[in-house]
């Protein structure tokens, strides 16, 4: 197995990559609405892919994901893809600052991008609300159940991504360890 700085390339490019495939999956199966992986995953991204992996892969999941969810207006698609684009930097921002905190921080600040960014463009290109002052605050008054939904799937699917990637690093590190006693 080829290694690059200590670590193989599975545990380098799979591991991470396999999570975001997990992520795109995910995002396919019956869920409540924005409980979903893909911010997640662009912050996982960010943190453990290289550059143009990191922000390519989140981007390629939203819009084969979309081919069979529908892809709607483009300036407000637009405005959802933009916003995992900016998780990513978030991401790349952790990566030489990974801690719980920073990570939790992390997902928490791509939940409020994601709504402040989105909910701008519904009220700005859907025509539902006027455009107004006070139609974006509607905009943004109407989308909070929404924003729990966001904060809550965001910060579980993080868990889930950060831990269970750490957790098998340890234990492919601790297999590697047994093994070289044996």
């Amino acid at each position: 197995m080829m290694k690059s700085n200590g670590k193989s390339v599975i545990s380098k490019i799979a591991g991470p990559l396999s999570f975001v495939t997990l992520g795109a999956l995910l995002r396919l199966v019956p869920h409540p609405a924005n409980f979903a992986p893909i911010a997640a995953m662009a912050l996982f991204g960010g943190v453990y892919l290289n550059r143009k992996q990191a922000l390519t892969l989140p981007i390629l999941a939203m819009i084969v994901s979309d081919l069979f969810l529908g892809f709607g207006s483009l300036p407000i698609r637009l405005s959802i893809y933009g916003s995992f684009i900016l998780t990513v930097f978030i991401g790349f921002l952790v990566k030489n600052r990974k801690s719980p905190k920073n990570i939790i921080f992390g997902s928490l600040g791509a939940s409020v991008l994601f709504f402040l960014i989105t909910n701008f463009a519904v009220w700005a290109f859907s025509g539902i609300y006027p455009s107004t002052l006070f139609g974006l605050s509607e905009s943004y008054f109407l989308a909070i159940p929404f924003f729990r939904n966001t904060i809550t799937g965001d910060l579980f699917y993080t868990g889930v991504f950060f831990g269970g990637y750490e957790l098998a690093l340890r234990l492919i590190n601790k297999n590697r360890l047994l093994h070289v006693r044996t």
